[in-house]
C-alpha cells in the first residue's frame, strides 16, 4: 500500500514532520517493501493544507501518516478517499512500522488547528 509520511528530510531515517500542510517533505513509501520517493513540499502563503492534500491525492496514496492535520487538509484528503493517521513521531521508518502494526490512530476529523487558529 502506498502511504505518505510527512517528514523533515528526504529519507527513511528523517524525522517525521509533526504537521501535514507545511511539512518539509512528503515521503511516499510502499508500506511493505519500503521502496520510497521523497517529494519536497513547497506550500504557498495561503491554502497549504489544500495544496498538500491535492499533491497526495495526485500521487494516489491510500493513507497519510503525520503528527497532526488541520481542517482544510483533512477535508481535502477525505474527499479524495485518503485515510489519515495521526500521532506519528520518530523517524519515517518508525512511523511506517507503527502504521503497519496498527499503533497509529485513524483520524475521524482534524487533529490540529487550521492556519487561522480555528478547529
Amino acid at each position: 500500500m502506498l502511504i505518505c509520511i510527512t517528514a523533515q528530510g528526504s529519507g527513511l531515517d528523517a524525522a517525521v514532520d509533526p504537521t501535514f500542510g507545511r511539512a518539509k517533505y512528503f515521503v511516499f513509501a510502499d508500506s511493505e517493501t519500503l521502496s520510497m520517493d521523497a517529494v519536497e513540499n513547497a506550500p504557498g502563503a495561503h491554502g497549504a493544507g489544500v495544496q498538500a492534500a491535492q499533491r497526495v491525492a495526485d500521487k494516489r496514496a491510500a493513507a497519510v501518516v503525520t503528527g497532526n492535520v488541520g481542517p482544510n487538509a483533512f477535508q481535502g484528503l477525505a474527499a479524495a478517499g485518503v485515510a489519515v493517521y495521526v500521532g506519528a513521531s520518530g523517524t519515517v521508518r518508525e512511523a511506517i512500522e507503527a502504521f503497519r502494526e496498527g499503533r497509529l490512530q485513524r483520524a475521524e476529523g482534524p487533529s490540529g488547528r487550521g492556519h487561522r487558529g480555528g478547529l
